[in-house]
């Protein structure tokens, strides 16, 4: 399969070296200076994965990932050269999969679209049938890749969807951060608490009734996350 990434980055020179790293690895890119071109891209192309930066002119990434997810569940890679905690759970807030500071290495790179593109591409298999699973009000379609509130289809992001995925086919049972993030992430789970806990807190804003009083994604204090049968 033919993967394409679209780079987006106000400045020439880091488009034209992501280019490079990724054609050699046979991925095709396509390049946007800016986030209102990027969504111009996004509409004439069939994108995979979108590596996006924050700091550009007239439209920046945080403004440009709200518009895409407004209708695209494409993976979401921030680059920005911030490199504090808030900034990088600023990215995961707004939409994003996951987040690259600048500099970054070309091999973790790589490494993280590799990653993305394998998720989005297999997105919902797990081993086994597919099937339907319900809790209460909570429903869980493997075969359309959808999650229900009382009937109502509920919009998650491609990691969204896998977190609860991960823990209504194992209802009553505890994951651990590390758990949730090598199962869902596939990669090891080390400082994973904050990417983890905002994932969590944006799923039960558009699960639960009452987000602080969840009624279905349950905290284990001190061990982690439970679905509550």
């Amino acid at each position: 399969m033919e993967y394409r990434v679209l780079v987006v980055d106000d400045e020439v020179e880091i488009r034209d070296v992501i280019e490079i790293y990724l054609k050699n690895e046979g991925i095709t890119v396509i390049k946007a200076k800016d986030g209102i071109e990027a969504i111009e891209k996004l509409n004439e192309n069939e994108i995979h994965l979108i590596l996006l930066d924050v700091m550009m002119p007239r439209m920046d990434g945080t403004s440009a990932t709200f518009k895409i997810r407004e209708k695209k569940d494409i993976p979401i890679i921030i680059l920005s050269a911030k490199s504090e905690d808030t900034d990088k759970i600023l990215g995961l807030q707004i939409g994003a999969d996951d987040y690259i500071t600048k500099p970054f290495n070309p091999l973790e790179l790589i490494a993280r679209v590799k990653s993305q593109l394998r998720r989005y591409v297999t997105f919902g298999t797990y081993e086994g049938s597919k099937k339907t699973i319900q809790l209460n009000g909570l429903l869980l379609d493997q075969a359309a890749k959808e999650v229900r509130v009382d009937g109502e289809v509920v919009k998650l992001t491609p990691i969204e969807y896998r977190i609860v995925e991960l823990l209504m086919t194992h209802a009553g049972r505890v994951f651990s951060i590390s758990e949730i993030y090598e199962q869902v992430w596939k990669e090891p789970g080390y400082n994973a608490e904050n990417t983890v806990a905002v994932h969590i807190r944006k799923i039960r804003e558009k699960i639960e009734f009452d987000s602080k009083n969840p009624r279905y994604l349950k905290v284990v204090w001190g061990i982690g996350y439970k679905m509550e049968k």
